[in-house]
């Protein structure tokens, strides 16, 4: 109870996970704690935190977690008989192992506290998986636990850790041991044998190993049993030592740099299971001898560049096979007896073939649940979409479909099929679709049948993402958006869609993301829309609407886009309050007025902390992790250029408001937002300095503040902005010398044209009566004027009329000297009236 109670003070319990731990219960009583029967010692701790995806929400939720420290010596030498330790998806942030024991005490060096050494535990079962954000920067403490039969260390960041295999291969009695996704860079090449006795699995998939397959593995123990290193940058020829391990079930070599043929000798495996060659550089054709492989259930060749026949006798054999993926752009050729039936009833299939008709044995399928087709050729008839109606998730894309789909229906739960040039109107949904993508097609007509057929409103729907854009459709965007209230995302981008965004739109309470951009558009906004109170994502542009810009837009949204449109008005300072805004764009409208002075108070441009999870949708699936992710994209104009922002989109903070009627000065409260990458103010009426506070953005990359009406000096500060890659302060009033610096002198004079009292490099213009000024005074290395060369100024003129005052007090007063100097004066007269006399005789 003791040790427990002091592991409990280590961590950060906000939900109370840990409520139940106290002195009032006996602590066999605990959540999470395990005890034996016989002895009522705790021997075990399984405190897994169930951080599954919310509800669809746009981040995994951690809040509800452990977190803090885990005092692992504490627990493994308090708690003497603990034999299982599972603390998997939580959020812990470090680990300690610092227990002193009597006798010999190492330096352990551990994450971020250890001290010193521990004794050998009986822990057999060790789980920290999927803490993500836990980094151990050593594993020197593993040996000092080395009854661990079982070691899960899946997405922990161990990248500082170069000598991993050393302290792992200290355990004798390891059987399983992953380490997926860990960072790891070494595998030890020159390593000849790794002391794995006793292992039986090994996951080391997602790394970073960039190197061939180390001799080590090929001597592992023949009791190894499932070898997975995807995904990990491997690369060569596959050499035949694998054949050592004999007795492998799974090999998972997808998604590496591997290349030449397939060996033939993979046949030879007696026991193989599962074969993953996928997404490699292997060429030439697959080898029969696969079909040998009577055990397997999955085979897995897709994404190489093979080439050769695929047929029967490819598969004749494989009487348990269940996941089948054969793919290879379009230069395969499948050459199946059309009256041939498979031994087999798969349950997952992926296809890329060159042949013009789909297999025939495709049709005896009746199992299949996940169906992929990709850049192949066929002609798709209503058998076909028959067959496909009974499959959960279909994926075609990428293919050349000839087929009219106006009158089917699909019945599949996730449907993908952009980008197959697919003709006709639009297909009939049942209520099981959760998901769809018929976007990138030849479809057209209206959007009625979809929406408004009368299977809909007799019907519950479930659908939470739809995308039909870069397609043909045209008429309205119809009235029949409140049998659809389930909806999360919807995609009409890129069509010839018409009318008025209808209010019934105002319905979908659910919606994050909305894309009606590129359109035909016009009317106001509809003020019903203030009830998508989760709206993310809101795009408009390239349309005819009108309007004011909304004042009652949802708080929360991260990503505003309403360029290119007619609305006029000024920019309501609720913008101010959307603490989320990543993103505003509102260039080419008819906005007049100041910028507001409150922009400055967006929370989320203040700082500078991009998330991978901001513009992320969740649905139900049937990967990994259950569910799938939908990675949101705009189209945003920076650095001069249109670029195209998907899965980098949450790295992207920009303000747009360029080509409106925007006048006054530029608030200085507005360079406060420090994490704003694109700045553009360009095409305005804007008038006054460039704020000297400019200087506080640094992490600005494009700035653009041309034709406008400038005034003044280029703020000194502008030169401070090492990422600036981008700038344009063309045709505006400013004046002086351009700042010097590497930053602002690196851009071409297109960036300062238009400034007709602006001068120095890279402009032609050479700064003289700058110079003259500055002849007066110094400027010392700091920038700061000196006073040395205005006092050698007035000293040098001190001197002369000293020395001027000197000559003519020693004429005056010496007689014999002034007489001379009279004299002189007289000749010299005397001689100018002669000269000018005889150069003015030539003109009588």
């Amino acid at each position: 109870m003791h040790a427990l109670l002091n592991f409990k003070q280590g961590v950060t319990d906000t939900s109370g996970v840990l409520s139940s731990w106290s002195t009032e219960r006996d602590c066999c009583e605990w959540k999470g704690v395990m005890c034996s029967n016989i002895t009522s010692r705790v021997t075990g701790i399984t405190l897994p935190c169930s951080a599954t995806l919310q509800s669809y929400e746009d981040k995994m939720d951690r809040s509800h977690c452990l977190t803090g420290s885990i005092h692992l010596s504490l627990l493994l030498v308090e708690l003497e008989l603990l034999d299982y330790l599972d603390l998997t998806n939580n959020d812990f942030l470090e680990l300690q192992f610092d227990y002193l024991h009597n006798h010999t005490c190492h330096n352990l060096s551990m994450a971020t506290s250890s001290r010193q050494c521990v004794n050998s535990s009986t822990l057999r079962h060790l789980d920290l998986s999927h803490n993500w954000n836990l980094v151990i920067n050593t594993l020197k403490w593993l040996p000092y636990i080395s009854s661990l039969e079982y070691l899960n260390l899946r997405r922990i960041d161990l990248s500082k850790e170069t000598n991993w295999l050393q302290s792992v291969t200290m355990l004798p009695s390891l059987s399983h041991l992953n380490m997926r996704d860990c960072e790891l860079k070494d595998l030890s090449l020159s390593l000849q044998y790794a002391n794995f006795t006793k292992l039986q699995f090994l996951s080391l998939s997602a790394n970073e190993f960039n190197s061939e397959l180390p001799k080590w593995l090929f001597n592992l123990s023949s009791g190894i049993y499932d070898l997975y290193l995807s995904s990990s940058s491997l690369k060569g020829y596959l050499p035949k030592a694998l054949l050592n391990l004999h007795e492998l079930k799974d090999l998972a070599l997808d998604d590496n740099n591997f290349d030449g043929p397939i060996p033939d000798w993979l046949g030879e495996f007696e026991h193989l299971e599962t074969l993953c060659l996928g997404d490699n550089m292997f060429s030439g054709s697959i080898p029969t001898n696969l079909g040998n492989l009577s055990s397997l259930i999955t085979l897995d060749v897709s994404s190489n560049p093979l080439t050769g026949v695929v047929s029967e006798r490819n598969l004749a054999k494989l009487s348990k096979l269940k996941n089948l993926e054969i793919s290879s752009c379009s230069t395969l050729i499948f050459d199946f007896d059309s009256h041939w039936i498979p031994p087999f009833q798969l349950e997952e299939l992926t296809l890329g073939f060159s042949n013009p008709n789909l297999p025939a044995w495709l049709y005896t399928q009746r199992s299949i649940q996940f169906l992929t087709i990709w850049d192949s050729s066929f002609k798709a008839s209503n058998k076909f979409w028959n067959f496909i109606s009974r499959v959960t998730e279909i994926e075609l894309q990428g293919n050349l479909i000839d087929g009219n789909i106006s009158n089917v229906l699909l019945n599949s739960t996730i449907i993908y099929l952009s980008s197959n040039c697919l003709k006709g109107g639009l297909p009939i949904l049942s209520s099981n679709v959760i998901y769809v993508s018929l976007s990138n097609n030849s479809l057209s007509g209206d959007m009625s049948p979809l929406l408004c057929g009368h299977n809909v409103s007799n019907e519950k729907n479930n659908l939470l993402f739809l995308d039909i854009s870069l397609n043909n459709l045209s008429g309205g965007l119809t009235n029949c958006w409140n049998n659809w209230k389930s909806l999360v995302a919807v995609h009409l981008g890129t069509n010839n869609l018409s009318g008025k965004i209808p209010s019934s739109m105002g319905l979908l309470s659910n919606l994050k993301s909305l894309h009606l951009h590129e359109n035909k558009l016009h009317g106001e906004i509809p003020h019903s829309l203030k009830n998508c109170h989760s709206l993310l994502v809101f795009n408009v542009r390239n349309n005819d609407l009108s309007g004011n810009i909304p004042d009652w837009i949802s708080k929360s949204v991260m990503a505003l886009q309403l360029r290119s449109n007619n609305f006029i008005g000024k920019i309501p300072p609720q913008i101010c309050q959307m603490s989320s805004l990543l993103i505003l764009d509102i260039a080419y409208n008819a906005i007049y007025g100041h910028i507001p002075s409150c922009l400055g108070n967006i929370k989320t441009l203040v700082f500078n902390n991009a998330s991978v999870n901001k513009f992320r949708f969740y649905s139900p699936s049937f990967d990994e992790d259950s569910y799938l992710f939908n990675d949101d994209n705009l189209e945003l104009v920076t650095k001069g250029q249109v670029l195209e922002y998907d899965k980098n989109l949450h790295f992207m903070t920009l303000i747009d408001m360029s080509s409106n009627n925007l006048s006054g000065a530029i608030p200085f409260q507005m360079f406060s937002l420090i994490g704003l990458l694109s700045l553009n103010l360009s095409n305005n009426k804007l008038a006054g300095k460039i704020p000297n506070e400019i200087g506080n953005m640094k992490n600005l990359e494009s700035l653009d503040f041309s034709t406008n009406q400038l005034g003044g000096e280029i703020p000194q500060s502008l030169s401070s902005l090492s990422f600036l890659g981008y700038l344009n302060l063309s045709f505006n009033n400013l004046t002086g010398k351009i700042p010097s610096g590497t930053q602002l002198l690196g851009f071409s004079t297109l960036s300062y044209i238009g400034n007709r009292d602006l001068c120095g490099s890279p402009l032609t213009k050479m700064c003289f009566q700058d110079d003259k000024h500055k002849g007066k005074e110094l400027v010392d290395e700091d920038g700061n004027q000196s006073k040395f060369l205005t006092w050698f100024y007035i000293g040098l003129e001190s001197g002369f009329v000293t020395g001027f005052l000197g000559v003519c007090c020693a004429i005056f007063l010496n007689r014999n000297m002034r007489h001379v100097c009279f004299k002189l004066l007289y000749n010299l007269r005397d001689q100018l009236y002669i000269m000018v006399n005889v150069n003015m005789n030539p003109f009588h």
